[in-house]
């Protein structure tokens, strides 16, 4: 039995707690609450008379609504643990090294190297990958011109 106890879900979310976490928190807070508050000024002005407000007093709680749930997604993304690339490093260790995200040498490179049998996919990958390197020295220099380079 190992002595390593699995890392709890607590340690996975600790990053709420976060100064930049904690002003994105209040950030949604205010936003959601003046989406709120434009959807009631809204209603009452189409109260008052004003027909084109009433789409208007549906629009903001729906905006809201967005807000609220893009934001539980983003939360969701941020605490999914990273999976560890082909080399074993995670991408947050990769990242802190300064390293590319995706693990490399863990394919083989080309069109005619060795593979297995199972590989078809990799070699659709491989011609879609030798046609954006052939478009990419194809513009290779193009913005000088226009002081882009």
């Amino acid at each position: 039995m190992s002595s390593v106890a699995p890392r709890s879900a607590w340690s996975r979310w600790r990053f709420v707690l976060a100064p930049r976490w904690l002003a994105w928190h209040a950030f949604v807070v205010v936003a959601a609450a003046g989406m709120l508050w434009l959807g009631n000024w809204q209603f009452h002005r189409a109260i008052g008379g004003n027909a084109l407000s009433w789409a208007y007093t549906f629009e903001w709680p729906v905006f809201a609504v967005f807000g609220i749930v893009f934001w539980i997604k983003t939360m969701l993304d941020e605490a999914k643990p990273a999976a560890p690339a082909a080399d074993g490093t995670s991408a947050a260790d990769r990242a802190a090294a300064g390293l590319p995200l995706a693990a490399t040498g863990a394919r083989p490179a080309g069109p005619g190297a060795e593979r297995e049998p199972d590989d078809e996919d990799d070699i659709e990958l491989d011609e879609y990958n030798a046609y954006l390197d052939k478009l990419n020295r194809q513009v290779q220099g193009h913005g000088r011109r226009h002081g882009l380079r």
